[in-house]
């Protein structure tokens, strides 16, 4: 495969190299692409230094199979043309696509197929806590038709990118020195604090992010499932966190419940709490899996099962689906 990255100098596009060197992407030709600021600058994939250079319209995508695209909506869409003109897959991370009908929203763990049918050579990556959320209950799914979502989210500085985090660390260190408190990429101080908004709101009082839910998890399950989520922001560096109420056509037992996500893909069941087993996203940095644990039965709706997910969302929640949706393609002989 000749790949390309998009957005390579940031958190996710870093990711990118990553995952693809861990996973021994099948790689002929690997190229860089950034904004003028990080044109020129060298990163190093299995040995090899490679050079980031500036996105342009013109035909640098011309021999690219698969192109991974991490550097916002708006690059997303002024470049997708030019990206795709010439047969590449875009398997874009923004929200530029998400919502568009002739454009799949893929978590390959639920709806790989759907990454087969791509009019305009597109292919999108749901929001980070889409995927987390979606990963843990798409066995629940199977067991029964999950009608309802009740969900919070606890989501880390990495959410927001890798100045987000560095803005995350200085606060830190303000606080403890007694310091005024730098505050740039949020909206109020995060360190020792968290801000019960991740984007801005929309007119029904809801955030963007959480309406991403709403929208995004109906698409994907092709279902008429309802969400409600509240999206937090807390001062830890990286992987989200969720606690997620679920409502289901039939009465659920735990045990059943247990034993599907055991089975799951993507997941990794750790539920324990008697002995202080539960997932939490200091462990849970920079693994693959989706973790779930303190499963019960919802006491207030006898259809009701509520659950905690944890998934590091940089990984999972970015790079490593999109990873996976090209690796998907790869195995059916879709590029």
């Amino acid at each position: 495969m000749n790949v390309a990255i998009v957005g390579a100098s940031g958190a996710v596009g870093q990711e990118f190299l990553r995952i693809l060197a861990e996973r021994d992407f099948p790689i002929d030709n690997l190229s860089l692409f950034g904004s003028s600021r990080s044109a020129g600058r060298t990163y190093t994939f299995k040995g090899k230094e490679y050079k980031v250079k500036e996105l342009k319209h013109n035909d640098d995508f011309k021999d690219i199979d698969i192109a991974f695209t991490s550097a916002g909506g708006g690059t997303s869409k002024e470049f997708a043309e030019d990206i795709t003109r010439y047969g590449a897959v875009m398997i874009d991370n923004s929200s530029a696509f998400r919502m568009d009908e002739d454009v799949p929203l893929v978590v390959p763990e639920c709806n790989p197929s759907d990454a087969l049918n791509r009019p305009r050579g597109i292919i999108a990556n749901p929001n980070c806590t889409t995927i987390i959320m979606l990963v843990a209950l798409q066995e629940i799914e199977r067991l029964s038709h999950i009608k309802r979502i009740h969900v919070s989210t606890y989501q880390a500085a990495s959410g927001a990118g890798a100045v987000a985090m560095k803005e995350l660390e200085q606060q830190y260190r303000q606080v403890l020195a007694g310091e005024e408190v730098t505050v740039s990429k949020f909206p109020h101080q995060l360190a020792m604090n968290m801000i019960p908004q991740v984007d801005v709101f929309t007119d029904n009082d809801y955030t963007k992010e959480e309406m991403k839910m709403f929208n995004e998890t109906r698409k994907i399950m092709h279902s008429d499932v309802r969400t409600s989520a509240t999206c937090v922001r807390v001062p830890s560096l990286r992987s989200h966190s969720e606690s997620i109420w679920i409502e289901t056509e039939r009465p659920l037992d735990v045990a059943e419940v247990r034993e599907a996500l055991k089975k799951g893909k993507g997941v990794m069941v750790q539920d324990d709490p008697v002995n202080g087993v539960y997932p939490m996203p200091l462990y849970v940095a920079d693994k693959d899996e989706v973790f779930v644990g303190r499963i019960r039965k919802d006491l207030a709706n006898d259809n009701g099962i509520t659950l905690w997910a944890v998934g590091d969302q940089i990984r999972k929640g970015a790079a490593l689906n999109a990873v996976q949706i090209a690796e998907y393609l790869i195995e059916c002989g879709n590029i």
